[in-house]
């Protein structure tokens, strides 16, 4: 370590890894506003806070498999924060969103624009509940359009606002996977309906398969457009976060059995 320099804390590196979630690789650099931002927040400076995601960069399996790397100095720490993160997704995710909102001052729910006046009119556990289900959405949602550069991972379409962030093992099945990003597609309203009908599935080589009962159906043309002629197709790769074979095998088996 340089003189004049200070280890990063385990607190910073949540943080730093928080960020490093959210953007693509290329937009890892001193001049990104975030990484100015996250370097105002913690005392450091744009570049450090720069280096220190292409850090994480190099942990990164997901840019490996792009033949994508970072710089080859994480530290020990670096590496342990890494590894707690993608095993504790869920958990880890929100911790740094705590941290975030600590240090802007405010709360995880103003960061999202949640409006708690919405909640006003009932009380105890059910409002807890209700905001909690609506922040982790919005989390969720980003972190996944964010990973296909929103765009629709089967028609490239690029209108957010047609987007969904669509889970893969179901959310009220797999309570540690809701906010993970490689539990997720992002797919138009239309193939977000089919996916979650189990009518449509993902392989795990990353190919579409449709269920047979379209093939009944293939002479009518928004049938044969939308489901027939995607059948077998590959989709669009994700930007850092693949999806888990878990996840994958499981919708698979259930789209099988129906």
């Amino acid at each position: 370590m340089k003189q004049g320099q200070t280890l990063w804390t385990k607190d910073e590196l949540t943080l730093a890894i928080n960020l490093y979630t959210k953007l693509l690789f290329g937009q890892i650099h001193q001049g990104n506003p975030l990484i100015i931002e996250l370097a105002g927040l913690i005392g450091r400076t744009p570049g450090s806070v720069a280096l220190k995601l292409v850090n994480f960069a190099s942990l990164d399996p997901g840019l490996k498999q792009r033949s994508i790397k970072g710089m080859s100095n994480a530290s020990k720490l670096d590496k342990e924060v890494w590894d707690e993160y993608m095993h504790r997704w869920d958990e880890k995710y929100m911790e740094g969103e705590v941290l975030l909102a600590q240090k802007k001052h405010t709360t995880v729910e103003k960061l999202y624009a949640i409006n708690l006046d919405e909640y006003k009119e009932n009380e105890g556990r059910e409002v807890t509940r209700s905001v909690k289900v609506r922040l982790n959405q919005s989390i969720f949602r980003g972190a996944v359009l964010s990973n296909y550069n929103n765009q629709c991972c089967i028609t490239g379409i690029a209108i957010p606002s047609l987007l969904v962030a669509s889970h893969i093992a179901p959310w009220s099945k797999d309570e540690g996977n809701r906010l993970n990003p490689q539990n997720g597609f992002a797919l138009n309203a239309l193939h977000d309906k089919a996916f979650d009908r189990h009518m449509i599935t993902v392989t795990e080589d990353f190919r579409i398969k449709v269920s047979p009962k379209f093939y009944t159906q293939k002479n009518t043309p928004a049938i044969k457009q939308n489901f027939i002629d995607i059948d077998g197709k590959s989709l669009l790769e994700p930007k850092k976060f693949y999806p888990k074979a878990e996840f994958l095998k499981l919708h698979n088996e259930i789209f099988a059995s129906l």
